[in-house]
């Protein structure tokens, strides 16, 4: 058994500074260890999946990261760490707990996964050690995990088990209460552009140094076709994580940070939408790109005409939010989001369909991903 400290320690010399996670009652020493030390970042994420996409983009400026779960949420990672983490090539420390340990008992929600946790990890394709329980493992198993990240430029993982961490009191800081966000509306109720169209406008009133991170799909060929910038972020898959990982940039850099979001996306990670909230970086703008339908896999309608996207970013924090269905609404809502402060939302309401001749990114994602780290270092 070791204590909190002395991981976070050893974490804090090899260059770990910003976590993430979902709780879990094995993980409650280490989370109350990093709430409690002033000098570190942790981030509550509303899922596993958000909170590797979170780390991810803390990754991208400049910090070396921790996501720490529990096992059984293990499966709800699978899609980034295997879609996002692995054609970026961005690493983070991965810490899972082993609920369901074959031979310990346990609820029978974590039998199988307690079976299948390093099974599942090797199938993913990832690196990973024994978790340091003893004193002496600690720096020699940060040595191996920090030179393997840097070989191989993807996640390593460690499983903790019950009682691999001392208990640690919490004195956490509480996130305070704050003022209602604004509403404003800038709909007409005419004909809705494309998204090409709108992203033609936001390309028009931005500059050089926004950073941009555009969710998979449509959005991001759309984006890379219109105007190929070292700010850009393409993500390629991990729908719904773009989000995450705009937060993730935007609370490690002073730069404006803009996510473009899909309806599909946006619904399927609906919880980043508090986490945002809470976190409340003042240098954040999602730009909710909104044609009701999933265009990249044959139009199939979502149910984004029953969801107010501005209410729900104000009931979870947001500072501002507008809604807009033309280009020139669309110009009054950014002008207004960029006056009143981060995090704000444009809902944008746009019509179906894509361009006629839509390339994909030719630029491998391993490389977008270091310029864009660049970028954000610059």
């Amino acid at each position: 058994m070791i204590t909190a400290d002395a991981f976070i320690s050893q974490a804090t010399r090899s260059g770990f500074d910003f976590y993430t996670g979902v709780p879990c009652s094995y993980l409650t020493p280490l989370i109350n260890g990093v709430l409690s030390d002033r000098a570190l970042r942790y981030v509550g994420a509303a899922s596993e999946g958000e909170a590797v996409a979170i780390a991810a983009g803390a990754w991208l400026a400049g910090r070396r990261t921790v996501v720490m779960c529990q096992n059984s949420g293990l499966g709800n990672a699978v899609n980034p760490l295997t879609s996002l983490n692995a054609p970026f090539q961005i690493p983070t420390l991965f810490i899972t707990t082993w609920r369901g340990r074959p031979g310990e008992p346990d609820e029978p929600q974590h039998e199988i996964m307690g079976q299948i946790t390093q099974d599942l990890i090797s199938l993913m394709q990832l690196e990973q050690g024994e978790f340091p329980n003893a004193p002496d493992l600690i720096a020699p198993a940060f040595a191996k995990a920090t030179e393997r990240m840097e070989a191989t430029h993807l996640p390593y993982a460690w499983v903790m088990k019950k009682g691999d961490v001392a208990d640690t009191d919490l004195d956490q800081t509480p996130l305070g209460p704050r003022e209602a966000g604004l509403r404003e509306n800038f709909a007409t109720g005419g004909d809705r552009p494309t998204r090409a169209a709108v992203l033609e406008r936001f390309l028009a009133l931005t500059d050089e140094a926004t950073a941009v991170v555009a969710t998979t799909g449509k959005c991001g060929r759309e984006l890379f076709t219109l105007a190929d910038r070292p700010q850009h972020i393409y993500q390629v898959g991990s729908m719904g994580g773009a989000t995450g990982m705009a937060l993730g940039v935007a609370l490690n850099t002073p730069k404006r940070t803009v996510v473009l979001d899909g309806d599909g996306a946006a619904l399927m990670k609906l919880g980043t939408f508090a986490t945002v909230g809470a976190y409340a970086p003042k240098n954040l703008i999602h730009i909710l790109l909104d044609n009701g339908v999933h265009d990249s896999t044959g139009g199939q309608a979502t149910v984004s005409p029953f969801v107010d996207f501005a209410g729900v970013a104000l009931a979870c924090g947001y500072r501002w939010a507008g809604t807009c269905d033309g280009l020139d609404g669309f110009e009054a809502a950014w002008r207004a989001a960029n006056a009143a402060g981060g995090p704000a939302l444009i809902h944008a309401r746009i019509a179906p369909g894509s361009m006629g001749k839509l390339g994909r990114p030719t630029v491998k994602p391993s490389e977008v991903a270091r310029r864009f780290k660049a970028f954000l270092a610059s």
